[in-house]
């Protein structure tokens, strides 16, 4: 790749960094999307002039580069990442006036195939609960953290993350980041907040050590509770529980906001509570939920 394309890509990354304050997660992913961009059009251009530059990118040649990511077996959502990387970084290049045209204008997002997210019944989330015997090592913990997951819909990263000046007992409610650095504020349910006050008053402070720090959920070592661990800890409750279903924490997420909207939740609310950016990723539970009304209906309808 030649060095004046490396120069815009990591101005570009910057960009998202500093302006857009978007996670270094999404950085690093776009950023390896658009060097491979790059290197594959340095190569498709060798021969033809000494260097390749963004002016000379057009739409067939960008065409051409996904339908040979296509054909090397890579996922529509994947090639849907690809293409979102390309069309943010040529608008920023046409915005600072870098390229005369974005060849990426006329360029459409591949249609995905929208897989229904899996729940738990409330059954199942009471027995998964249950099932946790607060009176080992660390259960009170494991309790706590399991409530929350599904009494406010956390993700993993934002439960991992969460902070005690962050969470508000007497108004049970919990402040947590999410994607891109975005932070909001979300209710703690009754239950969720009572296993909180055990865990807190009881069990963390024995592990608190010279190292910790303010996170709500911490390991044997004083120090933070990894993602993998969280995981780990769900599936270990859950096999002990006796549920055969695959467990799993974003399973929860899914479960809390099925369960409010079957509940009669307004879907805005779940959004927001979600911390959704976009409508149209809450209403995928609207199709869950339209599941097991029909479901319910083919066991109890008589003429079913």
């Amino acid at each position: 790749m030649v060095a004046p394309m490396e120069q815009s890509i990591e101005s570009f990354i910057r960009y998202l960094a500093v302006e857009r304050g978007l996670s270094d997660n999404y950085q690093l992913s776009t950023q390896r999307s658009l060097n491979d961009f790059a290197s594959w059009c340095a190569g498709k251009t060798r021969g033809q002039r000494e260097k390749t530059a963004w002016q000379a990118v057009t739409l067939p040649m960008i065409s051409e580069y996904l339908g040979e990511k296509k054909k090397a077996g890579l996922s529509a959502a994947s090639i849907k990442l690809i293409v979102v990387a390309l069309k943010i970084f040529f608008r920023f290049l046409a915005g600072k006036s870098e390229i005369k045209r974005d060849p990426t204008e006329a360029l459409s997002l591949p249609r995905i195939e929208r897989y229904l997210p899996e729940t738990l019944n409330e059954i199942q989330v009471e027995q998964l609960l249950n099932g946790i015997d607060t009176k080992v090592p660390l259960g009170l913990r494991d309790r706590a953290m399991i409530e929350l997951l599904y009494a406010s819909g956390l993700r993993i990263s934002e439960l991992a993350g969460a902070r005690l000046e962050n969470f508000y007992p007497e108004e049970g409610t919990i402040r947590v980041i999410g994607k891109g650095n975005k932070t909001r504020i979300v209710p703690v349910g009754r239950k969720a907040c009572e296993a909180l006050a055990c865990y807190l008053s009881t069990e963390r402070p024995r592990l608190i050590k010279p190292r910790s720090g303010s996170e709500i959920f911490l390991s044997e070592r004083g120090t933070k509770l990894t993602t993998a661990r969280i995981w780990q800890i769900v599936k270990e409750k859950a096999r002990h529980a006796g549920l055969e279903k695959n467990i799993y924490p974003h399973l929860l997420r899914h479960s809390f906001a099925t369960h409010l909207l079957s509940n009669g939740a307004d879907l805005r609310i779940i959004q927001e509570m979600l911390g959704h950016a976009d409508i149209s990723t809450t209403q995928v539970y609207t199709h869950v939920d339209q599941q097991r009304l029909k479901a319910v209906h083919r066991q109890f309808h008589p003429r079913a």
